[in-house]
């Protein structure tokens, strides 16, 4: 591996280091609808995002909150020793693709048949923190260099 490729690996590790995300592919329900439940939670904080999704009525929801829980249990791998409270852990981004479709036949008259097509989605949630970004933001101004 040559030395430019492994510089960038390295920086890319570091970069993840400090990523708090959950990923949920090939959710079987419409991007669509879980656009709907994504966007009521964006920006939202993490305690409030949960509470929002334990008691919404759509099926998307259910999905949605257990990746979130997924998302903070990674956060509090990373960050042993520190409470959720304090850090102020937020929705900081959430993405939904849509993902494979199944596609099926349905008879119709005359010999003809429709199509079905049943899709599914791929959701990525980025947790962030606010304390952490407040002091990044001030070492950028102040030029303080974290390593």
């Amino acid at each position: 591996m040559g030395q430019r490729k492994r510089n960038t690996a390295e920086a890319r590790k570091e970069a993840m280091k400090v990523q708090y995300f959950a990923k949920l592919n090939n959710c079987q329900s419409s991007p669509r609808k879980m656009r709907l439940i994504a966007d009521m939670i964006r920006g939202m904080k993490a305690e409030q995002a949960l509470g929002v999704l334990k008691y919404a009525p759509q099926e998307a929801s259910v999905k949605m909150y257990k990746l979130l829980l997924s998302a903070i249990s990674n956060w509090q791998t990373k960050n042993e020793g520190v409470r959720m409270e304090d850090a102020s852990l937020y929705v900081k981004e959430v993405m939904v693709d849509g993902g494979r479709i199944l596609k099926r036949m349905h008879p119709r008259a005359k010999g003809m048949g429709n199509r079905i097509l049943k899709r599914s989605n791929h959701v990525t949630l980025y947790l962030g923190s606010k304390t952490a970004e407040a002091v990044n933001t001030e070492n950028a101004e102040t030029g303080i260099d974290n390593k």
